[in-house]
């Protein structure tokens, strides 16, 4: 078991003499003696991450403990919580008060730890009454769905631990009442630390802790616990925050992460994924999920999509006669029936199960035998987490299939579960400076108190994510917020807060500022269904997610109700669209649920391209063709050191022997190939875009090329992105040195500016300055019970838009929209890194003029077509290409 513990605010190193924890006797020995005896009668051991933490726990030790499902994380951050907390009450020095809070992104699972520790809590209670030591340890849970009751009853007599979401301990702080109970706090658990931290919501429980902690005068202990997290050093930083020279506090991070070992492989259903007929790929995938699920007394399915979770469940059920011992588990259906499958998956009375997202975070569902992933999860850390809720308990294997059902996802699944067994893990980002999550905080601040400017900075700073947080944009977000620009209360923009620039303080505006506060705080942004209709007549077609919408650009062709419409604007909560004659879908309708293939990931299947296509080379020869009969023992070693089956292995091979064969370069992580060619189908001029980075980097690629090659040619350009490339269309005939142009202008110069001005007028700056503009205040959702319709919403925000952009460009709002985009929709940071890679000569690209296009292109030319509704006519085109490819390749003989 590989594990790791080291402090990074001293010097990084391991500090081997650790590596095995503290002994049972040293670590069972800082705990209370009843909770001792609970736990040893419990628990016939200690799982690794608890061999270190009861001892760093009870000396008050910030720790961050990465460790799979089934490790006992929880108890390794709350048992010596439990001991602290029962020797005050022996000493009779336990008071009312909260010393204790928990916080998970998941109200379900709140409801899980407020369970799992009440029992436990009842029984060390009793062995304690046996030793006339009758003080209670109390637990609460609050969130937004605790009754009124309850909440009276907490303020009155505070539960001991309590157990809350980002959102309510934001209120809480800003609670007169409650605030006063928070004072004895002592000790911050935060669950599934890797959900939080590469969000905004955890941006917002940070700066809270920040506040928290200035409010009672101390500092606590920071617990947390995360199953997936690379790297450790950064999710460490963002738990417990900074001193006030900028340096990280003290923090012990215990790496088990790999303390359960994996079973996993890619499986193709078919021998050949382009001649199969659809109905014999099927039947064969369903045949593969029963005989697992037969296997198993559990089994956790998941899928990528909602709809693709329904499309399983139902088939199941029609195939092999399942009826209740199956399950759909997604955030579309009640929370009333999520909770009925999870309580039925830990009774043991589900067969299976099927999820999208929902069920890979560590709620309790019991034990799982197995789980099988469709089609691929796009990243390495998913594939861990979704993979890793099978074998719940302590020293199991995790067992996991990939199916996959194209070429592509089949190389993709097979290197990130080959990432996975060699522990590799993708990196996350703390999203910094988010000016508007900064708003909320300073208008929740003035609330409590009058602040000195540089003292509430000070606080500021201390959250990590606000660490290198300019001085001029936190003053800038204070004169927004103190109504300093009288043209935005024209627009019922007021001020919040008052700011006095003489004295350099602030305040709360108002009585109504706290409810103001309290009714709209959060990250989570407002979304509904968008109404979609047609152009000339007005009539109305149907709905779609507003998340969709954002990703739709001007000619965009979609499906809908089976018929393809080109998307011509929006307004409001309206779409608006024409008919689409003889032209093929640029986005499939599930592209915004779909998550982007991860960078890492991304450049680790770019090398493993360069390396198996250079290694395949060396064996061209005159007899070239030979090659894809029979695979040369190099090559056979290669792909038999990856965790896939013998129709992977086929297939993979036969794919590349292809794309050389036909392209003569297989685009890689250092290089990027350019194809100038035609869609057979359609006839449009293509130039095809073989960028593996994934679909973050691809959209900023995409966006800046197609604005200098639409400058060069005078003319509109179309764009199509997905995670291996994007292809770009223009009426005229593109040449090469079009591409060599807008190559050599977009390398040498920032390309901030000018996607400033490309994005200004799409969908997703004006749903996105609506977001933010929401969570900045500047748009109240609620007001006086009043709450506003998000068509309203969005009305509001494109009127604002244009009042902050006459004040100033860089307004914080504005600026904290174009971060957002910039950061966290696209990747402009690893953009410009790739540019100067391109400009360095690094990265090479290589212009090539084919007549059709070649076998890695087909994936993104059918792109669109990948829905159910137009499935048979993708894979139709796909065998149509493919027979145009052959035929070339032996034409050349």
């Amino acid at each position: 078991m590989f594990l790791l513990i080291y402090s990074y605010a001293w010097v990084f190193h391991l500090i081997s003499y650790m590596s095995k924890g503290f002994s049972d006797k040293e670590s069972l020995g800082v705990l209370n003696k009843d909770v001792r005896e609970w736990f040893t009668s419990n628990f016939k051991e200690l799982t690794m991450p608890q061999s270190f933490t009861f001892k760093l726990v009870s000396e008050h030790k910030n720790i961050l403990v990465a460790a799979p499902t089934g490790s006992g994380k929880t108890m390794s951050g709350f048992v010596a919580i439990l001991s602290d907390l029962f020797n005050k009450a022996s000493r009779d020095d336990l008071k009312e008060g909260v010393y204790c809070i928990y916080v998970s992104p998941l109200r379900a699972l709140n409801n899980d730890i407020y369970k799992n520790l009440s029992k436990p809590l009842e029984e060390i209670y009793k062995l304690s009454e046996k030793n006339a030591k009758s003080s209670k340890v109390t637990i609460a849970v609050r969130t937004g769905d605790t009754p009124q009751k309850d909440r009276q009853k907490q303020l009155k007599h505070p539960p001991h631990i309590l157990v809350t979401t980002p959102e309510s301990l934001a209120i809480l702080i800003t609670s007169e009442k409650f605030a006063e109970n928070l004072k004895l706090v002592e000790y911050v658990v935060i669950d599934e630390i890797h959900e939080l931290a590469n969000n905004k919501r955890g941006v917002h429980l940070s700066l809270s802790l920040e506040r928290l902690r200035s409010m009672i005068g101390h500092d606590f202990t920071r617990i947390g616990l995360g199953a997936t997290l690379y790297p450790l050093d950064e999710a460490a930083k963002y738990l417990v925050g900074c001193n006030e020279d900028g340096t990280s506090r003290d923090c012990v991070i215990i790496d088990a992460s790999w303390g359960k070992k994996l079973q996993v492989q890619a499986i193709s259903p078919v021998k050949d994924m382009i001649y199969t007929p659809d109905e014999k790929i099927e039947q064969n995938t369903y045949s593969i999920i029963n005989d697992i699920i037969k296997k198993n007394k559990s089994t956790l399915i998941f899928t990528n999509t909602r709809s693709g979770t329904e499309r399983v469940v139902f088939n199941l059920k029609k195939k092999f006669g399942y009826n209740e011992d199956i399950a759909a588990h997604h955030g579309s259906l009640s929370r009333e029936s999520r909770l009925e499958v999870e309580e039925l998956l830990k009774a043991g009375s589900l067969k299976c199960a099927v999820s999208s997202t929902s069920l890979e975070l560590g709620i309790d569902i019991g034990s799982i035998d197995d789980v099988i992933q469709l089609g691929s999860p796009k990243s390495v850390t998913r594939a861990v987490q979704r993979i890793g809720r099978a074998g719940h308990k302590y020293k199991s294997v995790a067992k996991g299939e990939i199916i996959v059902l194209n070429r592509d996802d089949l190389v993709e699944c097979s290197i990130m579960l080959d990432a996975a067994l060699k522990r590799h893990l993708d990196s996350f980002r703390v999203p910094m400076n988010a000016l508007d999550i900064l708003s909320q905080h300073i208008v929740g601040m003035s609330i409590t108190k009058k602040w000195d400017v540089k003292e509430a900075y000070s606080v500021i700073k201390s959250s990590y994510p606000y660490s290198k947080l300019p001085y001029e944009d936190f003053i800038a977000t204070i004169r927004y917020l103190s109504g300093e620009y009288v043209g935005l209360e024209s627009r019922r923009v007021y001020g919040k807060i008052w700011y006095d620039e003489k004295e350099n303080t602030f305040g709360k505006r108002g009585k109504m500022i706290r409810p103001i506060y309290m009714l709209n705080l959060g990250a989570i942004p407002d979304e509904v269904s968008v109404n979609v209709f047609d152009t000339k007549t007005k009539k109305w077609i149907g709905n779609i997610e507003e998340e969709f919408l954002t990703r739709l650009k001007q000619g965009d062709i979609f499906t809908l109700g089976g018929r393809l419409y080109r998307f011509e604007y929006a307004k409001g909560m309206r779409c608006y669209v024409s008919t689409a004659v003889s032209a093929a879908p640029t986005i499939p309708p599930w592209f915004s649920e779909q998550l982007p293939l991860s960078y890492e990931l991304a450049i680790e299947i770019g090398a493993f391209r360069r390396n198996f296509s250079e290694t395949i080379a060396k064996h061209f020869k005159k007899s070239a063709l030979k090659l894809a009969s029979k695979m040369p023992k190099e090559v056979s070693e290669m792909l038999g050191s990856l965790p896939i089956d013998s129709n992977a292995s086929k297939a993979i091979y036969g794919y590349f022997v292809e794309q050389l064969l036909f392209a003569g370069s297989v685009p890689n992580d250092k290089l990027m190939l350019i194809e100038i060619t035609k869609d057979p189908k359609s006839g449009q001029n293509l130039a095809i875009f073989h960028s593996l980075y994934g679909r973050r980097i691809n959209d900023t690629l995409s966006r800046i090329i197609a604005i200098h090659i639409g400058r060069r040619l005078g003319t509109d350009v179309g764009i199509m992105i997905n995670d291996n490339g994007f292809l770009i269309n223009t009426e005229g005939t593109l040449k090469p040195s079009d591409i060599e142009e807008a190559i050599n202008s977009m390398v040498g110069r920032d390309p901030e500016p000018l996607l400033k001005s490309n994005i200004r007028k799409t969908e997703i700056m004006k749903r996105r300055f609506r977001h933010v503009a929401a969570r900045s205040f500047m748009i109240l959702r609620n007001y006086k019970g009043y709450k506003l319709p998000v068509g309203k919403q969005q009305i509001n925000a494109t009127l604002l838009i244009k009042a902050v952009e006459s004040i100033d460009k860089d307004f914080p709002v504005l600026k904290e929209t174009y971060r957002e985009i910039f950061e966290e929709v696209m990747d402009l940071p690893r953009t410009k890194s790739l540019l100067k890679s391109i400009k360095s000569g690094d990265t090479k690209y290589k212009i090539i003029k084919t007549q059709i296009p070649s076998p890695f292109a087909h994936s993104m030319i059918t792109f669109g077509h990948a829905d159910v509704v137009l499935m048979k006519e993708r894979h139709e085109y796909l065998k149509y290409l493919h027979k145009m490819v052959i035929k070339r390749i032996n034409a050349s003989k």
